[in-house]
């Protein structure tokens, strides 16, 4: 009977959920490329994809932004003059977006390009001596080059829809020719309030546009300054505030988002399916159940538990890219499942997650019900193996100790039942990624190529959480440690490392390799370990 009571109420909270869910809620995907680099060789470049999996809108990054596509000729010509080679980058710059959103608008997407601000050329900043007040938003000159910028970029790229607009941090990898600032960046009387008002103004009333302002980095943590915010500017139909399903960074253990859910104005969920602190899709990181249904750290807290709000509009993903450098990947498996889960339930959050994976496991995998089986298992486990192997349910760890293509040194609890269940947890997360590559090698997927990376893939996240567990182990060492259980404390280390660069050496699907940063990592740990024996 208890089990009919509860499938009743899960039946009836999806039912609700669907009855309130957003009308025509916003949909969008953004690619990433690592600032400075090639940017990355994705099928999410194509927009008839994103059109196929449901999207309305594509949103380009930071150096595919309308901004760096315009020659402020208008306003003063020797911004950028005539024949100069930075007039000579801006008009290719804009030749390129051109080619860019004209094929975005064909497949039938809005186009929206994510802009840092505050963000000016060079010369203009030089020109008008105001390099120390230009990111100062109570600055009047500040002000006037916002709405001038804002006015060019819309009269110069008609196909824009609107902007996506960031102010936590500004990246001038891509743009040789200009600078950027922005001052009391988290600060909502003195920057916040001030610059989301000129651009709802400019964008919003005067264009008709859509503005999608991102609280990260500003004012996403804080009950109290985005209810300030909220307070301080007028909700807009074209207005929306973007809002990462977890506070801070993208990474396991981190709080749900308290700000979701409150406020005046209409929010989109952001979601990052390529996860620059779990692996940017080397290995298995299922993260499209934890997001829906909420992870096992977010207790009663999801975003389908925030879907029936009457702010929520939609949602924001990242297909690819976050954070800097490697590992590279050579097959998109583990972003895709994500990015479809995602899209699909937002289409159809009558749905359970579940359901929506079985789909995918079925029409683009080509499994049958035994394997999609399989293949869920699989995805779930992915969730636990990584949250214990590298932070730990307990968030006993910090998360910095590993990212991108860095793994550096773990910082353990002191001597206790904080660090042994740390240890602990790590020889469970690895039993998991065992059985993570019994389950790939067991599924048949229609695809050989998807066949041979799902495989793979799991064995690098096997290898690379054995490493892991090693350097946990070795970090534990303490004066109580025998010479024959630290030997083969180190042999562990060395053989994992070995194992792990023989995997990529075998298989050329596999990503490009972590490193141990011989300065932050745990080298100087080893060399004094080894002296010991």
């Amino acid at each position: 009977m208890k089990h009919l009571f509860a499938t009743i109420a899960c039946l009836c909270a999806l039912a609700v959920a669907a009855i309130a869910a957003p009308q025509n809620p916003v949909l969008m995907d953004m690619v990433h490329n690592n600032p400075g680099e090639a940017p990355f060789d994705t099928h999410y470049n194509d927009p008839k994809l994103l059109k196929s999996l449901g999207y309305k809108a594509k949103t380009f990054e930071l150096f595919e932004s309308a901004q760096f596509g315009i020659d402020w000729s208008a306003v003063d010509p020797d911004v950028f003059p005539e024949g100069t080679p930075d007039r000579k980058w801006v008009d290719a710059k804009g030749a390129e977006l051109d080619k860019l959103y004209n094929a975005t608008k064909a497949a039938g997407l809005d186009v929206y390009c994510h802009t840092d601000m505050i963000v000016l050329p060079k010369r203009l900043v030089e020109k008008y001596k105001i390099q120390k007040t230009f990111g100062d938003l109570s600055d009047p000159q500040t002000q006037k080059f916002v709405r001038l910028a804002v006015a060019q970029m819309f009269e110069r790229f008609p196909q824009l829809d609107g902007l996506v607009v960031r102010i936590g941090e500004t990246y001038l990898q891509g743009a040789p020719y200009h600078t950027g600032s922005v001052l009391n960046k988290d600060d909502p009387q003195k920057t916040i309030i001030p610059l989301m008002n000129l651009l709802r103004d400019e964008v919003c009333v005067k264009r008709g546009k859509r503005l999608f302002f991102r609280s990260w980095l500003s004012f996403d943590t804080s009950v109290e300054k985005y209810t300030q915010v909220s307070d301080g500017v007028e909700p807009h139909p074209n207005l929306y505030i973007v809002v990462k399903h977890c506070e801070g960074d993208f990474r396991r253990g981190n709080p749900f988002s308290k700000v979701l859910g409150i406020g005046r104005h209409k929010q989109l969920v952001e979601v990052q399916c390529q996860r620059e602190y779990e692996g940017k899709g080397a290995y298995p990181n299922y993260i499209a159940n934890g997001v829906i249904e909420g992870f096992e750290e977010h207790t009663d807290q999801s975003v389908r538990r925030i879907w029936s709000n009457s702010l929520t509009a939609g949602m924001s993903t990242w297909s690819r890219g976050g954070g800097w450098a490697g590992p590279y990947i050579t097959n998109e498996l583990w972003c895709d499942v994500n990015v479809y889960v995602l899209s699909h339930w937002v289409e159809h959050p009558e749905k359970s997650e579940a359901d929506v994976l079985r789909d995918y496991c079925t029409e683009v995998l080509g499994l049958n019900a035994t394997d999609a089986k399989r293949f869920r298992r699989l995805c779930l486990l992915s969730a636990e193996a990584i949250y214990r192997g590298m932070r730990s349910t307990h968030n006993d760890i910090s998360p910095w100790w590993t990212r991108d293509q860095n793994i550096n040194r773990p910082e353990l609890p002191g001597p206790g039942e904080a660090r042994q269940r740390v240890l602990d947890e790590k020889d469970e997360s690895v039993a998991m990624w065992n059985e993570i590559v019994d389950l790939a090698k067991t599924i048949k997927f229609r695809d050989p190529a998807t066949q041979e990376y799902a495989v793979t893939s799991s064995q690098y996240g096997l290898l690379l959480y054995r490493i892991y567990r090693a350097e946990f182990r070795l970090m534990s060492v303490d004066a109580t440690t025998d010479k024959v259980a630290l030997k083969a404390m180190l042999d562990d280390y060395e053989q994992n490392w070995a194992a792990y660069r023989q995997l990529k050496a075998d298989h050329p699907s596999s990503a490009t390799l972590y490193s141990d940063n011989d300065k932050l990592g745990i080298a100087p740990k080893l060399e004094e370990l080894r002296k010991r024996l």
